[in-house]
């Protein structure tokens, strides 16, 4: 990233009122890592109308924001995206409107950046779609997970989805390939979640009666010779829900590297698969203006599909 080398001065539009000030500076200033955004904001060298404010300070149209000049070394700036990513997002849309978007969210890509990620989904998408000024995740998939991923276009959109995420009116369904025989009756978990530290800074999940309430519902798609493909819908949002979920019915995920077992790894190997097998199938939600629902789809991409077909074919 270019450094910016004189003080800017930038009026807060109609679009942009609302969105906190640090979202705000990290979608304008395109390279710089949180830290340094809000070290800039503490010190008092960003301002609105002239006065100091406090990194959660809601904009407000008209507003006039003032941004110091940056100076980023090579190390500390968020990565540029490669022309690679540019071209695979810029692909990835399913279905957009002047309000929202939703892509298929490739697998192995942080859907944001920080612990040592450089650039996330978010970050890298900012890049490619300059025309907007303003583009926030409604919802989070894990890194290893592909599939609808759901981002607004402006603020009133953002509060509109996420009070449908809240309220239960957006539906979310994945497919899943998991190791051995489903229980055709098995439609149903609840199970408490807990989050640990599993050392390395590494944080995991696991079933504990101390957690927070958990539900995801299953049904079975396709029974195959040793493994299942699945459809999973979580009732609550938990992270790494359905993975720890399945994992505690006795049936883990394929390419879970976290919650799987040895065998599966070995079936995996087996069936050239190199990633996780959970995909982000569907998701409907109500459009922000109309209330309308909306039906997303996202199709399995290629590695997924030839695993399926070995799984199909093996003995």
């Amino acid at each position: 990233m270019a450094e910016g080398q004189e003080v800017q001065f930038i009026e807060v539009s109609e679009s942009q009122a609302g969105q906190r000030i640090d979202n705000f500076l990290r979608t304008r200033l395109k390279g710089a890592p949180k830290s340094l955004i809000y070290r800039i904001v503490r010190k008092g060298e960003v301002r609105v109308n002239k006065k100091r404010i406090k990194a959660d300070y809601r904009l407000q149209s008209g507003d006039l924001v003032r941004v110091p000049p940056l100076r980023l070394t090579p190390e500390s700036a968020v990565k540029e995206a490669s022309e690679g990513l540019r071209n695979l997002l810029a692909g990835s849309v399913l279905v957009e409107s002047p309000d929202w978007l939703v892509i298929n969210k490739p697998s192995g890509l942080a859907v944001h950046g920080g612990s040592g990620v450089k650039i996330g989904l978010i970050e890298a998408l900012r890049q490619v779609r300059e025309d907007l000024d303003f583009l926030e995740l409604v919802h989070r998939l894990d890194r290893d997970t592909s599939g609808c991923l759901l981002l607004a276009k402006n603020r009133a959109a953002l509060l509109s989805l996420n009070a449908a995420m809240k309220e239960r009116r957006m539906e979310k369904k994945y497919l899943a390939l998991v190791q051995g025989r489903w229980p055709a009756r098995r439609d149903y978990v609840s199970a408490r979640l807990d989050r640990y530290d599993a050392g390395n800074g590494e944080r995991r999940v696991r079933v504990d009666d101390a957690g927070k309430v958990s539900r995801t519902r299953f049904a079975v798609r396709e029974t195959l010779p040793r493994v299942t493909l699945i459809e999973a819908e979580p009732v609550t949002g938990r992270t790494h829900q359905i993975r720890v979920h399945a994992a505690h019915a006795g049936h883990p995920l394929l390419g879970d590297d976290k919650y799987g077992t040895p065998e599966g790894a070995r079936m995996a190997r087996g069936l050239g698969l190199d990633r996780l097998f959970l995909h982000a199938l569907t998701l409907t939600f109500p459009d922000p203006k109309s209330g309308r629902d909306v039906q997303a789809r996202a199709p399995l991409e290629a590695s997924l599909e030839r695993a399926l077909e070995r799984a199909r074919h093996a003995s």
